[in-house]
This record gives C-alpha cells, sequence and structure tokens, in this order.
C-alpha cells in the first residue's frame, strides 16, 4: 500500500504561481514513478505531468509545457508541481498518483495505483 498527500493547493490570480506537493508513504520503492492529473468543472480527468521516481525523467501534457515542472525528492518521498502562468483553464481538482513497479503509459490513469484525495486550484481571472 502506498499513501499519498497532497497540500498546496489555493486560489491564485491570473498569471500566478502555485506549487504542489504530493507526499508518499508506505510501500513507495514498489513505485516506478508519480503522476499529476486534473479535473475541472465538467471535464474528464486528464494527465498533467509524470515524473519517474530513479531517473527524474519527467513528461507533460502540451497544455502545461513550459508553465508547469515536476520534480521529486527522493529522501522525501514527496513529488511537487510547480505551476506559473496560471489561467482559467487550469481550474481543477489536482490528483497525484503512484505507478505500479514496472514501465507504464504515463498518461493513462489506469496505469496508477494509487491516488491522493485531490487538492482543488482555482485561478481567477
Amino acid at each position: 500500500q502506498v499513501q499519498l498527500v497532497e497540500s498546496g493547493g489555493g486560489l491564485v490570480q491570473a498569471g500566478g504561481s502555485l506549487t504542489l506537493s504530493c507526499a508518499a508513504s508506505g510501500r513507495t520503492f514498489s513505485t516506478i514513478g508519480m503522476g499529476w492529473f486534473r479535473q475541472g468543472p465538467g471535464r474528464e480527468r486528464e494527465f498533467v505531468a509524470a515524473i519517474n521516481w530513479s531517473a527524474g525523467s519527467t513528461y507533460y501534457t502540451d497544455s502545461v509545457k513550459g508553465r508547469f515542472t515536476a520534480s521529486r525528492d527522493r529522501a522525501k518521498n514527496t513529488v511537487y508541481l510547480q505551476m506559473n502562468s496560471l489561467n482559467a483553464e487550469d481550474t481543477a481538482v489536482y490528483y497525484c498518483a503512484a505507478a505500479g513497479p514496472y514501465g507504464v503509459t504515463w498518461t493513462s490513469p489506469n496505469q496508477y495505483i494509487y491516488w491522493g484525495q485531490g487538492t482543488q486550484v482555482t485561478v481567477s481571472s
């Protein structure tokens, strides 16, 4: 089992920044990496970013490239999502998720086993 606790969401003006954190505990060695997803009002859950624990390789959906940065602190078993230049389209509940132990299709939510509770990000225009 892996437990995920997210923090850092909130209300921010357009153009502003937020950093989300996701602290993992439990059998974290069993996960190859972590993903960030979001679900906006009336929208399906969508992939945002992912990071490989060991190599630190990162993956992003096109709409956040150049604005969002995923990182990890292996000593703290924590991943981060630095979000800059936020706009109204970024308003959503953001979830972190832990993948399984093997190679995954990072963009597919079905590849992730454990999920955090979600944190709300609201961008005001």
